[in-house]
């Protein structure tokens, strides 16, 4: 039997404990777009993201609660995260000091050669940030 041929992602999907806290660090500070969503009947938002679309959604029973655990000794840049590309990372890294978000790994060279950041979004999800360029 031939395997699955998955084309992309889609999604990736968070559970968040404030809607409004969240869109302002995914629409404002890294400028995804807010699109429509479908009218469930529990609340939350959608964003794009390039081809790929983050969903958020409120932290209740039945979707558990909002947040993500990340070990204290762990390392940061190899413990679960969502990585996004960006146009500059050294502009990213003086966006994210203007809007006093504190940077927890890097800005560091990857080895196939991008520059590579980390930062948590308001619920510990961890984001890295990276680009090819400056």
């Amino acid at each position: 039997m031939p395997a699955l041929q998955v084309r992309q992602i889609d999604h990736v999907t968070f559970v968040v404990r404030d809607l409004e806290r969240s869109r302002a660090f995914y629409v404002d500070l890294l400028g995804m777009q807010l699109v429509p969503r479908p009218a469930f009947s529990f609340p939350g938002l959608w964003f794009q993201a390039g081809s790929t679309q983050i969903h958020l959604i409120l932290e209740s029973p039945d979707s558990g609660p909002g947040g993500a655990f990340v070990p204290e000794n762990c390392s940061i840049s190899r413990t679960r995260h969502i990585a996004f590309e960006v146009a500059s990372a050294a502009e990213a890294v003086k966006i994210l000091q203007q809007h006093q978000i504190e940077i927890v790994a890097g800005p560091k060279a990857r080895p196939d050669g991008p520059t590579q950041l980390y930062v948590f979004d308001p619920d510990q999800n961890l984001v890295e940030l990276f680009s090819y360029g400056p």
